[in-house]
């Protein structure tokens, strides 16, 4: 059977790192397997919707590598919607239901002072021809129930195991409004049936409600539509790094906002891909590298750990390993590709690519030199050679050492921060002979430059 997933968003805000998990477990299971990854735009609230967040989704996974091997608009499909809601009726499982929420509500309240579960007591179906013409005469609309079987719906899930869910402890699922909108649950399954999705993976959250969407799938197929549910994985959920649920601002944090804080499209989709899995958690060698080891087998049953300090680490290591050749049109960018050498000597000090603008200054100046010495400043330019090669600062600095008697860090940070400007910064053997001879005279003296 060739894979075929979909990730389905509502253009109604920002990709999260929550959504993002989705999409990218998605594409990594179908392209794993040579399969094939759908977007789905969920736009049947027109109301909410708009064309800028639905760029956005675009703009993000195009940018996380995530693309698209099908994309749909569910609101181009409202015909098959309408036409699939036919045949549940006409089956005997869609009916109209004419509570308010607040009847509902009282209902409900009335359920739990009496120990009794609070799901729907299908009153709706006692409702007579007559009754319901009185309840439309009022100016009430209905909304539509699919009514399920009330029966233990199993399955093999490829995340959670053997799942089995009771139907008759729920209440029949709501899946057209008064207003006549259809919720999630119909187009899902119509679309899942129609695009032939053979897998569905999404958050364990949604696992009970799989054994109703189970009951759907079964009969429309019942009814002519679709020849094959789809197989199901419910993943664990994410946790902040205390082990408690993810805070709403780190829950809420999008991947534009994430883009614009500098972290590296491998980082974050290593980040998400790896956690809560046996996999150790570093950066991929590429996105399809991620995708041909992953494997449900490997994901774990408790909610993957999502800290913010491990995906700065990876966001570094990723930096650290970006070849020249992929580095380059950023650099010029921003102005400051100085050439392989140089990116190669600056790279391993980077936290977030922009930090290179700052690094390349070491190297390019203005540099304004900390000069807590004179006297030393002037020894260290009294002996410093005069060709700077790749050995250079081994020889200078034992120069130096034998010339002022300094050793250890009394003679390396000085002279650090006499030629860069800085506490810390990159390997001063590799840096020396970029910045040249006449920038580290100039230095010594004390001069900007």
């Amino acid at each position: 059977m060739s894979v075929k997933v979909r990730f389905a968003p509502s253009p109604t805000g920002k990709l999260h790192v929550g959504n993002v998990r989705t999409a990218l477990v998605n594409w990594l299971f179908a392209k794993g397997q040579g399969g094939q990854f759908v977007l789905r735009i969920d736009d049947t609230d027109l109301a909410r919707s708009t064309p800028e967040y639905e760029r956005g989704i675009e703009e993000d996974l195009t940018w996380l590598g995530l693309i698209w091997d099908e994309r749909h608009n569910q609101s181009k499909r409202f015909d098959r919607y309408h036409a699939a809601a036919e045949r549940l009726k006409a089956a005997g499982r869609l009916y109209p239901a004419y509570e308010t929420a607040e009847e509902l509500d009282r209902r409900r309240k009335v359920q739990l002072s009496r120990g009794l579960p609070p799901i729907y007591d299908r009153a709706a179906l006692a409702l007579t021809d007559a009754d319901r013409a009185a309840l439309e005469a009022e100016g009430r609309k209905p909304h539509w129930r699919f009514k399920l079987d009330g029966q233990r719906v199993a399955w093999e899930d490829l995340a959670k195991g053997h799942v089995e869910v009771d139907t008759a402890s729920m209440s029949d699922p709501v899946l057209i409004r008064e207003d006549g909108l259809y919720l999630y649950t119909l187009p899902s399954v119509v679309d899942d049936l129609d695009m032939g999705i053979t897998h569905v993976i999404r958050g364990e959250d949604h696992t009970t409600n799989t054994g109703a969407q189970i009951e759907i799938f079964e009969a429309l197929i019942a009814a002519g539509l679709g020849s094959a549910t789809p197989r199901f994985a419910h993943m664990p959920l994410l946790v902040g790094a205390d082990g408690a649920a993810l805070s709403k601002r780190l829950g809420s944090l999008s991947v534009a906002e994430m883009r614009d804080q500098g972290y590296e499209p491998l980082a974050i989709t290593s980040h998400l891909g790896k956690i809560g899995t046996s996999d150790a958690l570093e950066v991929a060698k590429s996105l399809e590298a991620l995708g041909a080891g992953f494997s449900f087998d490997k994901m774990g049953r408790s909610p993957a750990r999502y800290d913010t300090d491990d995906l700065d680490r990876l966001n570094a290591q990723a930096l650290h390993a970006m070849p020249y050749a992929v580095a380059r049109p950023r650099l010029a960018a921003l102005g400051c590709d100085l050439g392989e050498a140089v990116w190669d000597a600056l790279r391993p000090n980077l936290n977030r690519f922009g930090d290179i603008v700052g690094l390349s200054r070491m190297v390019t100046g203005p540099v304004t030199p900390i000069v807590e010495d004179a006297g030393f400043a002037a020894a260290a330019l009294d002996v410093l050679p005069e060709t700077i090669d790749a050995g250079v600062w081994a020889a200078w600095t034992e120069a130096v050492k034998a010339h002022t008697g300094a050793k250890g860090k009394a003679l390396f940070m000085p002279l650090r921060h006499i030629l860069t400007g800085q506490e810390r910064g990159p390997d001063m053997a590799t840096l020396v002979p970029l910045i040249g001879h006449e920038r580290i005279v100039r230095r010594l003296k004390g001069e900007t430059a």
